[in-house]
Protein backbone atom coordinates (compact mmCIF):
# COMPACT_ATOMS: atom_id res chain seq x y z
CA UNK A 1 0.00 0.00 0.00
CA UNK A 2 3.06 2.34 1.02
CA UNK A 3 4.02 1.98 -3.01
CA UNK A 4 0.86 2.94 -4.27
CA UNK A 5 0.99 5.91 -1.75
CA UNK A 6 4.26 7.09 -2.71
CA UNK A 7 3.15 6.41 -6.92
CA UNK A 8 0.47 8.80 -6.32
CA UNK A 9 2.24 11.32 -4.22
CA UNK A 10 5.01 11.61 -6.73
CA UNK A 11 2.81 12.23 -9.87
CA UNK A 12 2.89 15.91 -9.75
CA UNK A 13 2.28 16.68 -13.42
CA UNK A 14 1.11 20.17 -14.69
CA UNK A 15 -2.23 20.25 -16.59
CA UNK A 16 -2.38 18.46 -19.71
CA UNK A 17 -4.95 18.09 -22.26
CA UNK A 18 -5.85 14.42 -23.47
CA UNK A 19 -7.38 13.32 -26.49
CA UNK A 20 -10.28 10.92 -26.44
CA UNK A 21 -12.20 9.43 -29.01
CA UNK A 22 -15.92 8.38 -27.91
CA UNK A 23 -18.72 7.32 -30.66
CA UNK A 24 -20.37 10.59 -31.89
CA UNK A 25 -18.13 12.86 -31.23
CA UNK A 26 -14.70 12.00 -33.02
CA UNK A 27 -12.99 14.14 -30.78
CA UNK A 28 -13.94 14.66 -26.97
CA UNK A 29 -11.44 16.09 -24.66
CA UNK A 30 -10.49 15.26 -20.88
CA UNK A 31 -8.58 17.73 -19.04
CA UNK A 32 -6.65 17.11 -15.81
CA UNK A 33 -5.03 19.33 -13.15
CA UNK A 34 -2.17 17.26 -10.33
CA UNK A 35 -1.30 18.76 -7.16
CA UNK A 36 -0.38 17.94 -3.49
CA UNK A 37 -1.98 16.76 -0.38
CA UNK A 38 -2.22 19.87 1.85
CA UNK A 39 -3.71 18.57 4.75
CA UNK A 40 -6.08 15.65 6.27
CA UNK A 41 -8.82 16.36 8.35
CA UNK A 42 -11.07 13.91 10.43
CA UNK A 43 -14.40 15.12 11.49
CA UNK A 44 -17.02 13.73 13.52
CA UNK A 45 -20.68 14.65 13.18
CA UNK A 46 -22.59 14.20 15.92
CA UNK A 47 -26.50 13.42 16.18
CA UNK A 48 -28.97 15.94 14.55
CA UNK A 49 -26.19 17.87 13.25
CA UNK A 50 -26.86 19.73 9.65
CA UNK A 51 -24.75 17.94 8.11
CA UNK A 52 -24.52 20.30 4.82
CA UNK A 53 -24.40 23.25 7.02
CA UNK A 54 -21.63 21.94 9.16
CA UNK A 55 -19.84 20.54 6.42
CA UNK A 56 -19.69 24.66 4.74
CA UNK A 57 -19.31 25.98 8.52
CA UNK A 58 -15.39 24.21 9.00
CA UNK A 59 -14.55 24.58 5.04
CA UNK A 60 -14.80 28.35 5.47
CA UNK A 61 -13.40 28.28 9.15
CA UNK A 62 -10.24 26.67 8.20
CA UNK A 63 -10.69 28.46 4.12
CA UNK A 64 -9.94 25.29 2.44
CA UNK A 65 -9.80 25.89 -1.19
CA UNK A 66 -9.93 22.49 -2.87
CA UNK A 67 -10.54 19.16 -1.07
CA UNK A 68 -12.20 15.64 -2.07
CA UNK A 69 -13.48 14.02 1.43
CA UNK A 70 -15.56 11.06 2.37
CA UNK A 71 -17.81 10.32 5.13
CA UNK A 72 -19.83 6.98 6.68
CA UNK A 73 -22.71 6.66 8.60
CA UNK A 74 -26.43 7.70 9.37
CA UNK A 75 -28.78 9.97 8.15
CA UNK A 76 -31.49 10.95 9.80
CA UNK A 77 -33.63 12.71 7.00
CA UNK A 78 -33.01 14.42 3.77
CA UNK A 79 -33.51 15.38 0.69
CA UNK A 80 -31.16 14.29 -3.04
CA UNK A 81 -31.44 14.50 -6.39
CA UNK A 82 -31.02 10.94 -7.82
CA UNK A 83 -30.43 12.43 -11.77
CA UNK A 84 -32.66 14.22 -14.34
CA UNK A 85 -36.11 13.47 -14.39
CA UNK A 86 -35.57 13.37 -18.19
CA UNK A 87 -32.38 13.27 -19.94
CA UNK A 88 -32.65 16.74 -21.46
CA UNK A 89 -30.15 19.68 -21.61
CA UNK A 90 -30.86 21.99 -18.85
CA UNK A 91 -31.33 19.07 -16.45
CA UNK A 92 -34.74 18.92 -14.37
CA UNK A 93 -33.96 17.17 -10.95
CA UNK A 94 -35.67 14.36 -9.88
CA UNK A 95 -35.72 15.53 -6.00
CA UNK A 96 -36.14 12.07 -3.68
CA UNK A 97 -36.71 12.64 0.09
CA UNK A 98 -36.02 10.35 3.03
CA UNK A 99 -36.45 10.28 6.74
CA UNK A 100 -36.49 7.33 9.46
CA UNK A 101 -32.91 7.09 9.56
CA UNK A 102 -30.65 5.63 6.36
CA UNK A 103 -27.17 4.15 6.75
CA UNK A 104 -25.05 6.54 4.33
CA UNK A 105 -21.71 6.64 2.44
CA UNK A 106 -20.51 8.82 0.15
CA UNK A 107 -18.04 11.52 -1.19
CA UNK A 108 -17.62 14.90 -1.56
CA UNK A 109 -15.82 18.14 -3.38
CA UNK A 110 -14.49 21.08 -2.60
CA UNK A 111 -13.84 23.93 -5.31
CA UNK A 112 -13.89 27.81 -4.96
CA UNK A 113 -17.04 29.56 -7.33
CA UNK A 114 -17.55 32.13 -9.42
CA UNK A 115 -17.90 34.50 -6.11
CA UNK A 116 -14.65 32.83 -4.60
CA UNK A 117 -16.43 31.28 -2.37
CA UNK A 118 -16.40 27.33 -1.94
CA UNK A 119 -18.81 25.15 -3.80
CA UNK A 120 -19.27 21.82 -1.94
CA UNK A 121 -20.99 19.15 -4.23
CA UNK A 122 -21.73 15.40 -2.21
CA UNK A 123 -22.93 12.69 -3.50
CA UNK A 124 -24.09 9.28 -1.30
CA UNK A 125 -25.75 6.09 -1.24
CA UNK A 126 -28.11 5.39 1.39
CA UNK A 127 -29.60 2.12 2.52
CA UNK A 128 -32.12 1.03 4.93
CA UNK A 129 -33.75 -2.86 5.20
CA UNK A 130 -33.57 -3.71 1.29
CA UNK A 131 -33.98 -0.39 0.06
CA UNK A 132 -31.28 2.08 -1.01
CA UNK A 133 -31.03 5.40 -2.46
CA UNK A 134 -28.11 7.06 -4.52
CA UNK A 135 -27.98 10.58 -5.42
CA UNK A 136 -26.98 14.18 -4.79
CA UNK A 137 -27.37 15.50 -0.87
CA UNK A 138 -29.00 19.06 -1.26
CA UNK A 139 -30.60 19.67 1.55
CA UNK A 140 -32.15 18.99 5.17
CA UNK A 141 -29.50 16.24 5.89
CA UNK A 142 -29.63 15.42 9.67
CA UNK A 143 -27.11 13.10 11.17
CA UNK A 144 -28.68 10.11 13.00
CA UNK A 145 -26.15 9.47 15.54
CA UNK A 146 -22.55 9.88 14.23
CA UNK A 147 -21.37 10.60 10.68
CA UNK A 148 -17.02 10.41 10.23
CA UNK A 149 -16.05 11.94 7.80
CA UNK A 150 -11.88 11.72 6.29
CA UNK A 151 -11.33 15.33 4.38
CA UNK A 152 -8.31 15.40 1.88
CA UNK A 153 -7.40 19.05 1.97
CA UNK A 154 -5.52 19.67 -1.59
CA UNK A 155 -2.73 22.22 -3.05
CA UNK A 156 -1.34 23.26 -6.20
CA UNK A 157 -5.09 22.32 -8.22
CA UNK A 158 -6.09 24.89 -10.75
CA UNK A 159 -9.65 24.30 -11.21
CA UNK A 160 -12.81 26.41 -10.49
CA UNK A 161 -16.99 25.74 -10.35
CA UNK A 162 -18.73 28.00 -12.30
CA UNK A 163 -22.15 28.16 -13.81
CA UNK A 164 -22.05 25.94 -17.57
CA UNK A 165 -23.48 28.16 -19.96
CA UNK A 166 -24.91 24.93 -21.90
CA UNK A 167 -26.41 22.89 -18.94
CA UNK A 168 -26.98 25.81 -15.96
CA UNK A 169 -25.12 23.68 -13.50
CA UNK A 170 -22.59 24.58 -11.10
CA UNK A 171 -19.58 22.91 -13.19
CA UNK A 172 -16.00 21.76 -12.23
CA UNK A 173 -13.60 23.98 -14.93
CA UNK A 174 -9.77 23.28 -15.08
CA UNK A 175 -8.07 26.63 -16.04
CA UNK A 176 -4.93 25.41 -17.39
CA UNK A 177 -4.16 23.38 -20.21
Amino acid sequence: MDWMWRSWRSNIVKSKVISQKSKGNPKKTMKHTSGKIKAVHLLKFENNDDFIAETNAFIKKKRIKTAFFMFLGALRKGDIVSGPKKPVIPPVPFWNSFDNAWEVFGVGSVFLGGNNEPQVHIHASLGKGKKAKMGCVRKNARVFLVIEALMLELSGIDAVKDIDPETGLNMLKILTN
